[in-house]
């Protein structure tokens, strides 16, 4: 059996030091190792950001693709092989801006995809500007004066799209965030993970003191039920969408795969797409 060693590779992490997305990687890899995957059964996809290179750095299938477009890659992947467990993973930026459509998406479509967000409220691979995540007043080169916009709820969005899996989690918190990693893995269906990730090279205002301040634990609200979708969205609502731990899930949706008519029981990936000559040719004539 896999351990969390065998999803490492030789390949450094070039992330500032102190970057929250190291634990985000080591999370990863130990969920893995956990629900007894081997490195060959699961494919990480991302896209573009400081984040998107993560794919690179777990011994693992991998795929780093463009900007914002790491869903469509991640639910072609599962449609064509669904013996593999996938994950895709980006930035803020990435997946709640120029992704953002694909993300809503992938939401209600309920593919069992698990989509891991580095959330840190800002544009840190181009050197600091603002994203959707940051806040009314945010200073940054792309807004000298403060951010006039609002920053995007993202959890809240996500349980109105119909997401059956929503989570979040704080990098510092390794253990719970490898426990929702895994719970999103077992999840039958889409599963979101939105992970608190500091950037400590460009935002000097959320930072890991920041979110030790003003982060709730859910598992510290008495009588929090994760199975109570208007409970879950009150619960946001009053702590401004910062908490951690499992906010929502719905065992009952079933997951894309389960609802499409005729899909077969054998992964399009393992099965044999020789034509025979004569249905080349029925094939052909249906255009001539």
């Amino acid at each position: 059996m896999a351990t969390f060693k065998d999803f490492r590779n030789n390949v450094k992490p070039n992330w500032c030091p102190g970057c929250g997305d190291f634990s985000v990687q080591a999370a990863i890899q130990r969920a893995a190792a956990n629900v007894g995957l081997e490195p060959e059964n699961l494919a990480v996809v991302s896209g573009i950001g400081c984040s998107g290179r993560i794919s690179g750095y777990i011994n693992s299938y991998g795929f780093h693709g463009i900007h914002g477009r790491s869903l469509p890659i991640a639910q072609g992947v599962k449609m064509a092989n669904k013996d593999l467990t996938v994950i895709a993973s980006g930035g803020d930026g990435d997946g709640f801006a120029i992704g953002l459509g694909h993300t809503i998406h992938a939401i209600r479509r309920n593919i069992d995809v698990t989509y891991i967000v580095m959330d840190n409220q800002i544009y840190g691979l181009t050197k600091g500007q603002t994203s959707p995540r940051s806040e009314v007043g945010f200073k940054t080169k792309s807004t000298p004066q403060g951010s006039i916009e609002s920053s995007l709820s993202v959890m809240e969005m996500a349980l109105t799209a119909g997401a059956t899996f929503v989570a979040q989690s704080f990098s510092t918190d390794l253990k719970d965030l490898t426990s929702l990693i895994e719970q999103g893995i077992k999840h039958k269906g889409f599963s979101l993970i939105n992970v608190f990730s500091p950037c400590v090279t460009y935002n000097k205002v959320n930072t890991y003191d920041w979110f030790k301040e003003n982060l709730t634990k859910l598992a510290d609200i008495e009588g929090y039920d994760a199975h109570n979708k208007v409970s879950a969205m009150q619960t946001l609502m009053e702590h401004n969408g910062l908490v951690t731990g499992l906010i929502y899930q719905n065992k009952d949706q079933q997951s894309y795969q389960d609802m499409v008519p005729n899909y077969s029981a054998e992964p399009l990936a393992k099965a044999d797409l020789q034509l025979d000559e004569d249905q080349f040719n029925a094939l052909v004539k249906e255009f001539m």
